[in-house]
């Protein structure tokens, strides 16, 4: 797609809705591009606001960090973000978890099949793709754990999104790439058959849709209840698998996320201000 046509779509999914009342405001974890993010979940905003009454306007960045730095500051009122995320925006601002696919999250270390590496020691000292520090189950976890618990030296390099970190894999740029599976199902058929996982992380509870506190309770119970509603009807239920809430369930901030913060992932953190 031409930068030209890049620049309408996102101004266009940046216009305020055609909303008689409040509109609220929904940023997600830009682990696609932009035009796919808004191609993912402008028809479920759609039915949403048909459901509910409740206007909801997509907010797109194109970058991690200016998405942290969004939610650490409470710019979003609604905002879909990973596991250690939700972590970082409660602290921050208080923002309330209210549902997550009932899918748990798994990170996956992706390899070119036909590649030399074959096992793990095959990583040290190599340059490693990954989406951004903070990406939870493709990052953060997966690093740690190979550091940690693996001890495989290697150099990270951040390329943006869970496309871009396939996609340097099968250009041999790097020798390995942390993505999620949600995120390589998506893939073509063509790119998933040219690629091997090598490494998964443990499961945790799945990246959740979160408000902040100055959203009212009775928004938040309305949209709750409507996307929950979804997984009764076929038609429901790929619009939530098309933004990872496949098989909904409300979340709950102690039982899904606290526990993570037991993980001491701090050292391998960076602040949305850090350089990248």
């Amino acid at each position: 797609m031409g930068r030209p046509m890049f620049r309408i779509l996102a101004l266009f999914l940046l216009l305020p809705c055609a909303w008689a009342g409040q509109v609220y405001s929904l940023s997600v974890v830009p682990q696609f591009t932009p035009v796919d993010i808004g191609l993912r979940w402008s028809p479920l905003l759609a039915y949403l606001e048909k459901e509910t009454g409740i206007g909801l306007q997509l907010q797109v960045v194109n970058r991690i960090p200016n998405f942290e730095s969004d939610f650490l500051a409470g710019v979003p009122d609604f905002v879909f973000l990973n596991p250690w995320h939700e972590v970082m925006a409660r602290k921050a601002q208080g923002y309330i978890p209210l549902v997550r696919s009932g899918e748990p999250l798994d990170g996956i270390l992706v390899v070119d099949r036909n590649g030399p590496i074959k096992r793990l020691a095959d990583l040290n000292g190599k340059s490693l793709a990954f989406p951004a520090p903070n990406a939870f189950g493709a990052s953060l976890y997966m690093r740690a754990l190979l550091a940690k618990k693996e001890g495989i030296s290697f150099t990270p390099v951040y390329v943006g999104t869970h496309q871009n970190t396939y996609r340097h894999v099968l250009l041999g740029e790097e020798a390995a790439g942390g993505g999620v599976g949600a995120t390589l199902e998506k893939e073509s058929a063509a790119i998933r058959a040219r690629l091997a996982v090598l490494y998964t992380t443990p499961a945790v509870a799945a990246h959740p849709l979160a408000a902040h506190p100055r959203v009212p309770a009775s928004v938040r119970a309305r949209l709750t209840a409507a996307l929950l509603k979804l997984d009764s009807d076929p038609a429901g239920r790929r619009l939530l698998a098309a933004v990872e809430l496949d098989h909904p369930q409300a979340a709950d901030y102690a039982r899904d996320y606290a526990p993570l913060e037991s993980l001491k992932l701090g050292e391998y953190a960076q602040n949305a201000g850090d350089k990248k």
